[in-house]
Protein backbone atom coordinates (compact mmCIF):
# COMPACT_ATOMS: atom_id res chain seq x y z
CA UNK A 1 0.00 0.00 0.00
CA UNK A 2 1.37 3.76 -0.96
CA UNK A 3 2.17 6.22 1.30
CA UNK A 4 -1.72 8.07 -0.07
CA UNK A 5 -3.45 4.78 0.12
CA UNK A 6 -2.17 4.70 4.17
CA UNK A 7 -3.21 8.50 4.73
CA UNK A 8 -6.68 7.90 3.04
CA UNK A 9 -7.43 4.78 4.91
CA UNK A 10 -6.64 7.03 8.23
CA UNK A 11 -9.86 9.32 7.44
CA UNK A 12 -11.88 6.22 6.21
CA UNK A 13 -11.14 4.30 8.83
CA UNK A 14 -11.96 7.26 11.18
CA UNK A 15 -15.14 7.66 9.31
CA UNK A 16 -15.98 4.15 10.05
CA UNK A 17 -15.06 4.16 13.57
CA UNK A 18 -17.58 7.22 13.89
CA UNK A 19 -20.25 5.47 11.98
CA UNK A 20 -19.74 2.44 14.72
CA UNK A 21 -20.33 4.72 17.40
CA UNK A 22 -23.82 6.20 15.91
CA UNK A 23 -24.51 2.65 15.14
CA UNK A 24 -23.83 2.19 19.39
CA UNK A 25 -21.69 -0.59 18.19
CA UNK A 26 -18.57 0.88 20.45
CA UNK A 27 -19.69 1.63 23.95
CA UNK A 28 -16.92 4.19 26.23
CA UNK A 29 -14.65 6.90 26.20
CA UNK A 30 -13.10 5.99 22.93
CA UNK A 31 -16.33 6.94 21.29
CA UNK A 32 -15.22 10.59 21.32
CA UNK A 33 -12.11 10.08 19.70
CA UNK A 34 -13.61 9.79 15.58
CA UNK A 35 -15.38 12.58 16.76
CA UNK A 36 -12.35 15.08 17.38
CA UNK A 37 -10.69 17.36 14.93
CA UNK A 38 -12.55 20.01 13.76
CA UNK A 39 -12.69 22.15 17.14
CA UNK A 40 -9.34 21.44 17.52
CA UNK A 41 -8.44 22.61 13.94
CA UNK A 42 -10.72 26.15 14.55
CA UNK A 43 -8.89 26.12 18.48
CA UNK A 44 -5.83 27.23 17.07
CA UNK A 45 -7.36 30.48 15.52
CA UNK A 46 -7.42 31.34 19.35
CA UNK A 47 -3.97 31.01 19.96
CA UNK A 48 -2.43 32.31 17.41
CA UNK A 49 0.52 35.11 17.32
CA UNK A 50 -2.20 37.84 17.76
CA UNK A 51 -3.11 36.29 21.25
CA UNK A 52 0.51 36.38 22.53
CA UNK A 53 0.82 40.21 21.01
CA UNK A 54 -2.60 41.23 23.05
CA UNK A 55 -2.09 38.92 26.33
CA UNK A 56 1.46 40.15 26.84
CA UNK A 57 0.88 44.02 26.74
CA UNK A 58 -2.40 43.43 28.48
CA UNK A 59 -0.73 41.53 31.40
CA UNK A 60 2.39 43.52 31.34
CA UNK A 61 0.35 47.37 31.02
CA UNK A 62 -2.69 46.12 33.48
CA UNK A 63 -1.23 43.31 35.51
CA UNK A 64 -3.89 41.02 35.70
CA UNK A 65 -7.19 43.29 35.23
CA UNK A 66 -8.11 42.05 31.85
CA UNK A 67 -8.20 38.20 32.61
CA UNK A 68 -12.00 38.53 32.79
CA UNK A 69 -11.94 39.58 29.24
CA UNK A 70 -10.53 36.24 28.14
CA UNK A 71 -13.37 34.17 29.54
CA UNK A 72 -16.02 36.12 28.73
CA UNK A 73 -14.91 36.04 25.16
CA UNK A 74 -13.91 32.40 25.42
CA UNK A 75 -17.45 31.47 26.29
CA UNK A 76 -18.83 33.77 23.86
CA UNK A 77 -16.48 31.65 21.53
CA UNK A 78 -17.38 27.82 22.79
CA UNK A 79 -21.03 29.55 21.80
CA UNK A 80 -20.74 30.60 18.46
CA UNK A 81 -17.74 27.50 17.43
CA UNK A 82 -21.06 25.38 18.74
CA UNK A 83 -23.42 26.68 16.84
CA UNK A 84 -21.06 26.74 13.46
CA UNK A 85 -20.40 23.15 13.85
CA UNK A 86 -23.91 22.58 14.33
CA UNK A 87 -24.67 24.01 11.26
CA UNK A 88 -22.34 22.24 9.05
CA UNK A 89 -23.35 19.17 10.80
CA UNK A 90 -27.38 19.68 10.21
CA UNK A 91 -27.22 21.35 6.68
CA UNK A 92 -24.42 19.04 4.78
CA UNK A 93 -23.47 22.79 3.95
CA UNK A 94 -21.17 25.84 5.43
CA UNK A 95 -21.91 28.93 6.53
CA UNK A 96 -20.36 30.84 3.67
CA UNK A 97 -22.41 28.52 1.32
CA UNK A 98 -25.49 29.53 3.26
CA UNK A 99 -25.02 32.85 2.99
CA UNK A 100 -24.58 32.80 -0.77
CA UNK A 101 -28.00 30.93 -1.18
CA UNK A 102 -29.76 32.56 1.69
CA UNK A 103 -28.56 36.37 1.63
CA UNK A 104 -29.16 39.14 -1.53
CA UNK A 105 -26.04 39.01 -3.89
CA UNK A 106 -24.97 42.55 -2.82
CA UNK A 107 -25.11 41.65 0.83
CA UNK A 108 -23.25 38.30 -0.30
CA UNK A 109 -20.16 40.18 -1.90
CA UNK A 110 -20.15 42.92 1.22
CA UNK A 111 -19.77 39.97 3.67
CA UNK A 112 -17.09 38.02 1.22
CA UNK A 113 -14.86 42.06 0.96
CA UNK A 114 -15.17 42.07 5.22
CA UNK A 115 -14.19 38.29 5.16
CA UNK A 116 -11.31 38.51 3.00
CA UNK A 117 -10.13 41.61 5.12
CA UNK A 118 -10.71 39.79 7.94
CA UNK A 119 -8.78 36.87 6.48
CA UNK A 120 -5.63 39.65 5.58
CA UNK A 121 -5.95 40.50 8.95
CA UNK A 122 -5.39 36.87 10.25
CA UNK A 123 -2.66 35.57 7.72
CA UNK A 124 -0.56 38.84 9.37
CA UNK A 125 -0.66 38.06 12.94
CA UNK A 126 0.63 34.32 12.14
CA UNK A 127 3.12 34.97 9.77
CA UNK A 128 4.37 38.26 11.99
CA UNK A 129 4.43 35.69 14.54
CA UNK A 130 6.02 32.93 13.54
CA UNK A 131 8.98 34.42 11.19
CA UNK A 132 9.12 36.55 14.89
CA UNK A 133 9.79 32.91 16.77
CA UNK A 134 11.72 32.02 14.29
CA UNK A 135 14.07 34.64 14.19
CA UNK A 136 15.02 34.88 17.79
CA UNK A 137 15.21 31.12 18.41
CA UNK A 138 17.78 30.29 15.71
CA UNK A 139 19.26 33.96 15.28
CA UNK A 140 17.97 34.43 11.98
CA UNK A 141 17.10 37.61 10.09
CA UNK A 142 13.38 38.63 10.12
CA UNK A 143 12.93 38.26 6.00
CA UNK A 144 14.87 34.50 6.43
CA UNK A 145 12.84 33.81 8.88
CA UNK A 146 9.29 35.32 6.60
CA UNK A 147 10.53 33.07 3.37
CA UNK A 148 11.16 29.76 5.86
CA UNK A 149 7.91 30.24 7.55
CA UNK A 150 5.85 30.65 4.23
CA UNK A 151 8.13 27.29 3.00
CA UNK A 152 6.81 25.36 5.76
CA UNK A 153 3.28 26.27 5.91
CA UNK A 154 2.63 25.56 2.15
CA UNK A 155 4.00 22.11 2.72
CA UNK A 156 1.75 21.10 5.92
CA UNK A 157 -1.13 22.20 3.80
CA UNK A 158 -0.24 19.82 0.99
CA UNK A 159 -1.77 17.33 3.74
CA UNK A 160 -5.35 18.35 2.75
CA UNK A 161 -5.09 16.04 -0.20
CA UNK A 162 -4.39 12.83 2.22
CA UNK A 163 -8.10 13.31 4.31
CA UNK A 164 -9.37 15.27 6.68
CA UNK A 165 -7.60 13.05 9.33
CA UNK A 166 -3.75 13.80 8.78
CA UNK A 167 -3.92 17.49 9.17
CA UNK A 168 -6.33 17.29 12.46
CA UNK A 169 -3.51 14.78 13.68
CA UNK A 170 -1.20 17.79 12.86
CA UNK A 171 -2.45 20.46 14.40
CA UNK A 172 -3.15 18.38 17.79
CA UNK A 173 0.23 18.26 17.80
CA UNK A 174 0.78 21.73 17.57
CA UNK A 175 -2.36 22.61 20.00
CA UNK A 176 -0.07 20.22 22.58
CA UNK A 177 3.19 21.85 21.87
CA UNK A 178 1.57 25.05 22.65
CA UNK A 179 -0.28 23.60 25.96
CA UNK A 180 2.62 22.09 27.29
CA UNK A 181 4.65 25.62 26.57
CA UNK A 182 2.28 27.29 28.70
CA UNK A 183 1.75 25.03 31.83
CA UNK A 184 5.80 25.38 31.68
CA UNK A 185 5.62 29.19 31.66
CA UNK A 186 3.05 29.13 34.53
CA UNK A 187 5.09 26.52 36.34
CA UNK A 188 8.20 28.99 35.98
CA UNK A 189 6.54 32.52 36.88
CA UNK A 190 4.11 31.61 39.94
CA UNK A 191 1.28 33.96 39.37
CA UNK A 192 -0.42 35.60 42.20
CA UNK A 193 -3.24 33.04 41.92
CA UNK A 194 -5.62 35.35 44.46
CA UNK A 195 -5.39 37.79 42.03
CA UNK A 196 -5.58 35.70 39.07
CA UNK A 197 -9.21 33.96 40.34
CA UNK A 198 -10.17 37.81 41.37
CA UNK A 199 -9.28 39.17 38.62
CA UNK A 200 -11.19 36.47 35.90
CA UNK A 201 -14.53 37.26 37.02
CA UNK A 202 -14.89 40.88 38.42
CA UNK A 203 -14.81 43.00 35.44
CA UNK A 204 -12.75 46.46 35.55
CA UNK A 205 -11.22 48.77 32.98
CA UNK A 206 -8.97 51.40 33.15
CA UNK A 207 -9.26 53.97 30.80
CA UNK A 208 -8.97 54.39 26.64
CA UNK A 209 -5.91 52.06 26.03
CA UNK A 210 -7.44 49.32 28.08
CA UNK A 211 -10.60 49.22 26.13
CA UNK A 212 -7.79 49.10 23.21
CA UNK A 213 -6.59 45.81 24.57
CA UNK A 214 -9.86 44.47 25.36
CA UNK A 215 -11.09 44.74 22.18
CA UNK A 216 -7.98 43.11 20.68
CA UNK A 217 -8.43 40.19 22.82
CA UNK A 218 -11.77 39.63 22.19
CA UNK A 219 -11.05 39.72 18.45
CA UNK A 220 -8.03 37.71 18.91
CA UNK A 221 -10.20 35.47 20.97
CA UNK A 222 -13.49 35.05 18.50
CA UNK A 223 -12.07 34.80 15.07
CA UNK A 224 -14.01 35.70 11.97
CA UNK A 225 -12.25 32.91 10.34
CA UNK A 226 -12.92 30.56 12.96
CA UNK A 227 -16.42 30.76 12.44
CA UNK A 228 -16.39 30.08 9.18
CA UNK A 229 -14.15 27.48 8.57
CA UNK A 230 -15.75 25.05 11.56
CA UNK A 231 -18.92 24.51 9.53
CA UNK A 232 -16.72 23.83 6.86
CA UNK A 233 -14.87 21.10 8.73
CA UNK A 234 -18.06 19.75 10.13
CA UNK A 235 -20.23 19.88 6.88
CA UNK A 236 -20.17 15.76 5.95
CA UNK A 237 -17.12 14.78 8.26
CA UNK A 238 -19.66 11.91 9.41
CA UNK A 239 -22.35 11.06 6.69
CA UNK A 240 -25.58 11.26 8.49
CA UNK A 241 -28.79 10.30 7.14
CA UNK A 242 -31.73 10.78 9.86
CA UNK A 243 -31.96 13.61 12.86
CA UNK A 244 -31.28 10.88 15.23
CA UNK A 245 -27.40 10.45 14.06
CA UNK A 246 -27.26 13.90 13.59
CA UNK A 247 -28.20 14.49 17.43
CA UNK A 248 -25.37 11.93 18.19
CA UNK A 249 -22.99 13.65 16.00
CA UNK A 250 -24.02 16.95 17.15
CA UNK A 251 -23.98 15.72 21.15
CA UNK A 252 -20.22 14.50 20.13
CA UNK A 253 -19.21 17.98 18.63
CA UNK A 254 -20.46 19.74 21.52
CA UNK A 255 -18.34 17.83 23.88
CA UNK A 256 -15.47 18.40 21.62
CA UNK A 257 -16.17 22.20 21.22
CA UNK A 258 -15.76 22.36 25.15
CA UNK A 259 -12.85 20.55 25.85
CA UNK A 260 -10.96 22.27 22.98
CA UNK A 261 -11.89 25.71 23.50
CA UNK A 262 -11.53 25.22 27.57
CA UNK A 263 -7.86 24.21 26.59
CA UNK A 264 -7.45 27.54 24.25
CA UNK A 265 -8.55 29.55 26.99
CA UNK A 266 -6.70 28.24 29.43
CA UNK A 267 -3.48 28.79 27.50
CA UNK A 268 -4.50 32.49 26.81
CA UNK A 269 -5.00 33.01 30.78
CA UNK A 270 -1.84 31.91 31.39
CA UNK A 271 -0.23 34.42 28.67
CA UNK A 272 -1.32 37.06 30.30
CA UNK A 273 -0.64 36.22 34.10
CA UNK A 274 2.38 35.37 32.76
CA UNK A 275 2.92 38.68 31.45
CA UNK A 276 1.64 39.94 34.56
CA UNK A 277 3.73 37.84 37.06
CA UNK A 278 6.87 38.90 35.26
CA UNK A 279 6.33 41.98 33.46
CA UNK A 280 3.93 44.01 35.40
CA UNK A 281 5.41 43.31 39.25
CA UNK A 282 8.39 43.57 37.82
CA UNK A 283 8.23 47.14 36.94
CA UNK A 284 8.31 46.31 33.72
CA UNK A 285 4.89 47.54 32.52
CA UNK A 286 6.49 49.19 29.13
CA UNK A 287 7.18 45.58 27.59
CA UNK A 288 4.57 45.81 24.65
CA UNK A 289 6.26 43.57 22.10
CA UNK A 290 7.18 40.15 21.65
CA UNK A 291 10.66 40.69 21.29
CA UNK A 292 11.11 42.37 24.06
CA UNK A 293 8.99 40.02 26.43
CA UNK A 294 11.62 37.51 25.11
CA UNK A 295 14.63 39.56 25.74
CA UNK A 296 13.26 40.50 29.26
CA UNK A 297 12.32 36.88 30.37
CA UNK A 298 15.73 35.70 29.79
CA UNK A 299 17.24 38.12 33.02
CA UNK A 300 14.27 37.13 34.63
CA UNK A 301 13.41 33.80 34.50
CA UNK A 302 16.73 32.31 33.01
CA UNK A 303 17.08 31.02 29.07
CA UNK A 304 14.61 28.11 29.66
CA UNK A 305 11.42 30.06 30.27
CA UNK A 306 12.80 32.11 26.99
CA UNK A 307 13.10 29.30 24.83
CA UNK A 308 10.03 27.80 25.93
CA UNK A 309 8.33 31.00 25.03
CA UNK A 310 9.68 31.13 21.55
CA UNK A 311 8.54 27.13 20.96
CA UNK A 312 4.90 27.68 21.55
CA UNK A 313 5.22 30.87 19.82
CA UNK A 314 6.74 29.27 16.60
CA UNK A 315 4.35 26.73 17.10
CA UNK A 316 1.47 29.06 17.11
CA UNK A 317 2.31 30.29 14.30
CA UNK A 318 3.06 27.78 11.74
CA UNK A 319 -0.04 25.88 12.50
CA UNK A 320 -2.25 29.25 12.78
CA UNK A 321 -1.09 30.47 9.44
CA UNK A 322 -1.84 27.01 7.96
CA UNK A 323 -5.58 27.15 9.68
CA UNK A 324 -5.80 30.53 8.29
CA UNK A 325 -5.09 29.47 4.80
CA UNK A 326 -7.85 26.77 4.73
CA UNK A 327 -10.15 29.68 6.45
CA UNK A 328 -9.22 31.60 3.06
CA UNK A 329 -9.86 29.29 1.08
CA UNK A 330 -13.09 28.31 2.49
CA UNK A 331 -14.55 32.13 2.28
CA UNK A 332 -13.06 32.23 -1.10
CA UNK A 333 -14.59 29.30 -2.87
CA UNK A 334 -18.06 29.18 -0.71
CA UNK A 335 -18.65 32.73 -0.84
CA UNK A 336 -18.05 34.07 -4.86
CA UNK A 337 -17.45 30.28 -5.97
CA UNK A 338 -14.12 31.01 -7.24
CA UNK A 339 -10.93 28.81 -6.52
CA UNK A 340 -7.15 29.76 -7.02
CA UNK A 341 -4.39 27.69 -6.77
CA UNK A 342 -3.14 26.93 -3.33
CA UNK A 343 0.71 28.51 -3.98
CA UNK A 344 -1.20 31.60 -5.12
CA UNK A 345 -3.67 31.89 -1.87
CA UNK A 346 -0.26 31.54 0.19
CA UNK A 347 2.07 34.09 -2.13
CA UNK A 348 -1.11 36.82 -1.78
CA UNK A 349 -1.65 36.44 1.90
CA UNK A 350 2.37 36.66 2.35
CA UNK A 351 2.50 40.52 1.06
CA UNK A 352 1.04 42.58 4.10
CA UNK A 353 3.58 40.74 6.56
CA UNK A 354 6.35 41.25 3.99
CA UNK A 355 5.89 45.08 3.49
CA UNK A 356 5.75 45.59 7.27
CA UNK A 357 8.93 43.94 7.54
CA UNK A 358 10.36 45.58 4.57
CA UNK A 359 9.49 48.78 6.10
CA UNK A 360 10.80 48.36 9.48
CA UNK A 361 7.51 48.71 11.33
CA UNK A 362 6.82 47.87 14.88
CA UNK A 363 5.33 43.97 14.32
CA UNK A 364 3.64 43.71 17.55
CA UNK A 365 2.18 46.69 17.31
CA UNK A 366 1.28 45.42 13.86
CA UNK A 367 -0.16 42.33 15.33
CA UNK A 368 -2.78 44.11 18.39
CA UNK A 369 -3.76 46.11 15.20
CA UNK A 370 -4.63 43.28 13.78
CA UNK A 371 -6.48 41.83 16.20
CA UNK A 372 -8.28 45.04 16.46
CA UNK A 373 -9.40 44.88 12.43
CA UNK A 374 -10.68 41.18 13.38
CA UNK A 375 -12.70 42.01 16.17
CA UNK A 376 -14.42 44.93 13.77
CA UNK A 377 -15.66 42.69 11.12
CA UNK A 378 -16.51 39.63 13.47
CA UNK A 379 -19.94 40.93 13.87
CA UNK A 380 -20.49 39.89 10.41
CA UNK A 381 -20.17 36.09 10.38
CA UNK A 382 -21.52 36.53 13.90
CA UNK A 383 -24.75 38.19 13.31
CA UNK A 384 -25.34 35.54 9.50
CA UNK A 385 -24.48 32.60 12.13
CA UNK A 386 -27.70 33.73 14.42
CA UNK A 387 -29.75 34.37 11.91
CA UNK A 388 -29.23 30.95 9.89
CA UNK A 389 -29.76 28.68 12.39
CA UNK A 390 -32.24 30.53 14.42
CA UNK A 391 -34.78 29.63 10.72
CA UNK A 392 -36.17 26.33 10.94
CA UNK A 393 -36.63 25.63 7.31
CA UNK A 394 -32.99 25.56 7.53
CA UNK A 395 -32.24 23.78 10.67
CA UNK A 396 -35.35 21.64 11.20
CA UNK A 397 -35.72 20.29 14.74
CA UNK A 398 -31.92 21.77 15.69
CA UNK A 399 -33.31 25.74 14.99
CA UNK A 400 -31.86 27.57 18.18
CA UNK A 401 -33.64 27.19 21.49
CA UNK A 402 -34.90 29.85 23.06
CA UNK A 403 -32.13 30.50 25.55
CA UNK A 404 -29.43 29.51 22.81
CA UNK A 405 -30.57 32.38 20.53
CA UNK A 406 -30.67 34.58 23.75
CA UNK A 407 -27.77 34.10 24.45
CA UNK A 408 -26.42 34.64 21.37
CA UNK A 409 -28.15 38.03 20.70
CA UNK A 410 -26.52 38.90 24.00
CA UNK A 411 -23.02 37.70 22.64
CA UNK A 412 -23.18 39.89 19.25
CA UNK A 413 -24.33 42.97 21.47
CA UNK A 414 -21.34 42.49 23.61
CA UNK A 415 -18.91 42.46 20.57
CA UNK A 416 -20.96 44.88 18.78
CA UNK A 417 -20.87 47.66 21.86
CA UNK A 418 -17.36 47.18 22.47
CA UNK A 419 -16.43 47.76 19.02
CA UNK A 420 -18.78 51.30 18.83
CA UNK A 421 -16.39 52.19 21.58
CA UNK A 422 -13.60 51.48 20.02
CA UNK A 423 -14.32 53.41 17.10
CA UNK A 424 -15.34 56.32 19.43
CA UNK A 425 -12.09 56.87 21.12
CA UNK A 426 -10.13 56.09 17.58
CA UNK A 427 -12.86 58.96 16.46
CA UNK A 428 -11.72 61.14 19.79
CA UNK A 429 -15.12 60.77 21.09
CA UNK A 430 -14.60 60.68 24.79
CA UNK A 431 -16.58 58.28 26.71
CA UNK A 432 -17.13 59.41 30.01
CA UNK A 433 -17.02 56.23 32.19
CA UNK A 434 -14.03 55.12 30.84
CA UNK A 435 -12.15 58.56 31.52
Amino acid sequence: MDTVSKKASWTERTVASAQSVISGEQKGWRRLLPFLGPAIIASIAYEDPGNFATNIQGGAEFGYMLLWVIVVANVMAMLFQGLSAKLGIVTGKSLATLCKEQFPQWLVYCMWAGSEVAAIATDLAEFLGASIGLSLLFGLPLLVSFVIVGIGTYAILHLQGYGFRPMEMVIAGFVSVISLSYLAEIIFSRPDWIAFAYHSVVPHLAGPSSVTLAVGIVGATVMPHAIYLHSNLTQNRVPTKTDEERHVVLRFSNTEVLIALVMAGIVNMAMLAMAASVFYMSGNQGVADITTAYRTLIPLMGPAAGGVFLVSLLASGFSSSVVGTMAGQTIMQDFVGFVIPLWVRRLVTMVPPLVIIAMGIDATQALVVSQVVLSIILPIPVIALIVLTSRRDIMGVFVNKRLTKAAAIVGGCVIVILNVILLSQLAGIGIPFLK
